[in-house]
This record gives C-alpha cells, sequence and structure tokens, in this order.
C-alpha cells in the first residue's frame, strides 16, 4: 500500500520481500486550467518544473538535472512539460525522474527533489497537483510506494516554489525524507543555491 507522505515522514526503500528499491521513478502530475469563458471556456498552460540537486558527502553541489539538463549517472528526466493534463487526469505523470541508485556516482551521499512553477501559478490553482515515488517506468506504473499530495494540502496555497524531499545514505543504505517545505523562490538556481543547502 502506497504512504501518503507528510512532512518530515522518512520512509525506508525496502520491499516488502526485504529486497532494496534501487530502480524507480519519482513522477510530478498536474493538470491545465480550465477559465470559464462567456461562449467558450478558455485553457490556460501550466508550466510545473520537476528538478533534483545533487550532492556529495561534503555537502558541495555536484548536478542538477531538469529539462535543460536531463541526465546524470544513474538520473534521466523525461522532458519539460509545457502545459499540464488538458482533458483532466490521464493517470500518468507530466514529468518523471528515473533514478537506477545502483548506478549513481559513488561520491553522491544526497538528492534532492524539487519543483517549482515556471509560470508563476501557485500551487493551490493547478488542478490535482501531486507527486509519488513508484517501481515502473515513465509510461508504466507498477507499484506506487509514496505520495505527495500537493493541490490539497494548504501549506503550499500562495505559494511556486517548494523543496519535496531527498534521498540520502544512512548507514550505507538510501533513504527517503519528505520534507515538504515551499519557499519564496522565484528560479530553479535560487531554490537550490539559497532554499535547499539549509537542509543538507
Amino acid at each position: 500500500m502506497a504512504v501518503n507522505l507528510i512532512k518530515g515522514q522518512k520512509i525506508s526503500l525496502k520491499k516488502d520481500n526485504g529486497a532494496v528499491l534501487t530502480n524507480f521513478c519519482v513522477g510530478a502530475n498536474w493538470g491545465a486550467i480550465t477559465e470559464k469563458g462567456f461562449f467558450r471556456d478558455k485553457i490556460r498552460p501550466v508550466d510545473l518544473d520537476l528538478s533534483l540537486a545533487i550532492f556529495d558527502r561534503n555537502k558541495q553541489l555536484c548536478d542538477i538535472v531538469y529539462f535543460g539538463k536531463k541526465a546524470a549517472p544513474g538520473i534521466f528526466h523525461s522532458g519539460d512539460d509545457l502545459t499540464g493534463d488538458v482533458d483532466g487526469d490521464d493517470g500518468l505523470d507530466n514529468e518523471i525522474i528515473t533514478i537506477d541508485l545502483s548506478k549513481v556516482a559513488n561520491n553522491v551521499d544526497q538528492i534532492f527533489f524539487v519543483l517549482n512553477s515556471y509560470n508563476q501559478i501557485e500551487f493551490d490553482k493547478i488542478p490535482f497537483a501531486s507527486i509519488r515515488l513508484y517501481e515502473g517506468t515513465p509510461k508504466r506504473v507498477d507499484r506506487i510506494f509514496a505520495t505527495y499530495n500537493i493541490a490539497n494540502d494548504h501549506t503550499f496555497a500562495y505559494k511556486v516554489s517548494m523543496i519535496l524531499g531527498k534521498l540520502y545514505i544512512r548507514n550505507g543504505e538510501w533513504k527517503f525524507s519528505a520534507i515538504g517545505e515551499p519557499t519564496r523562490d522565484r528560479k530553479l538556481d535560487d531554490l537550490v543555491l539559497n532554499s535547499v543547502v539549509n537542509f543538507l
């Protein structure tokens, strides 16, 4: 059963059979906004950007993976979605980052997931905005391990950027911590350099 994440919650990456989850996806899902018109409805595109920041054991920034730089060892970004789902939730995520922890660089110690609204539309205005960690591929969900409902959490009202959570190594084992922290940052670089560094 998937865990509904709350701020500060930590989860293990162990499966029910005792095996460790090393290959998985983190996906962001959201819809475009439908604005009622006198003659016809108008679709307002929503451009959320799912990104991650990679830090080494010395808490130094190694890399940022986002729509403009889609790959790092063991990590791949599916690409930029500029609109969101137009005809309702299609069940698939709009932007997905695939992680293979067995191929991540040896010096990597923490991996932060962040989300920002490129066109500055506030999270609480965005239909069914959510994040999930699951086993599968960008086009196939096999098993959902954890979900984070952004649209229904008042913490993110009037906010356009947030730190979702981080993967980190503890006693030689990867774990996940849900940070769930909204920030005042407007751009990805500011989000990483001004806010993420406070959670190292």
